[in-house]
């Protein structure tokens, strides 16, 4: 897909702070410095519309970005790092639910996961509560590029083991190579797709 505009809307915190609803949302969703800034900066192809960082925690906002007045990719804060203030990590969970719960113009949720690393407990608990709410979810891993054609096939496969995750997309992606950007915007088309035919939007 061909990115023509970027930009930076708004951070947020809670639903009073949120940009008007009038586009649909693709959200993503992961630990703590498993990539999501980068993956947002590829697909988009910008090198620093959303922000990185080597110290895991650093988006603690709900933040949200229009691309070509078409969708929103809406970057959740991660979790699961221990080093982050106490207060900081207990008000993650209120913050991403209730962006999850009360945002009608969700039309998928992008779980991002360490290609190196697997799915964690904290990735769990979010693909139940997903599943619950009934918020279609597709899985990315990242940084791709740092493992072997041995590696990939041997944690697919490790995937694909988990009830959790059977019947659902898996996409390697890297930010270095741009490796599964085409496929990821594909999958963004259908979901927004699927959503005008139901009507939702």
């Amino acid at each position: 897909m061909r990115v023509l505009s970027a930009e930076f809307v708004k951070s947020a915190t809670q639903p009073s702070e949120y940009p008007p609803g009038n586009l649909p949302e693709i959200a993503i969703a992961g630990k703590s410095n498993v990539g999501k800034s980068s993956l947002i900066n590829t697909l988009v192809n910008r090198k620093k519309l959303a922000r990185t960082s080597s110290s895991p925690g650093r988006t603690q906002v709900v933040n949200f970005f229009r691309v070509d007045n078409r969708l929103s990719l809406v970057d959740l804060p991660g979790y699961g790092f221990a080093k982050v203030p106490l207060e900081v990590r207990e008000a993650w969970k209120p913050m991403v639910e209730t962006y999850l719960q009360t945002r009608e113009t969700i039309c998928l949720v992008i779980l991002i996961l360490d290609s190196r690393r697997g799915l964690s407990s904290e990735d769990s608990t979010l693909l139940d509560w997903l599943d619950y709410h009934r918020i279609p979810a597709g899985i990315v891993l990242t940084k791709a590029d740092k493992l072997s054609q041995w590696e990939r096939a041997r944690q697919k496969k490790d995937l694909a083991g988990i009830r959790l995750l059977e019947g659902r997309p898996l996409l390697f992606f890297s930010a270095v190579t741009g490796e599964g950007k085409d496929e990821l915007w594909g999958w963004i088309r259908n979901a927004v797709d699927d959503r005008r035919r139901r009507g939702d939007s």
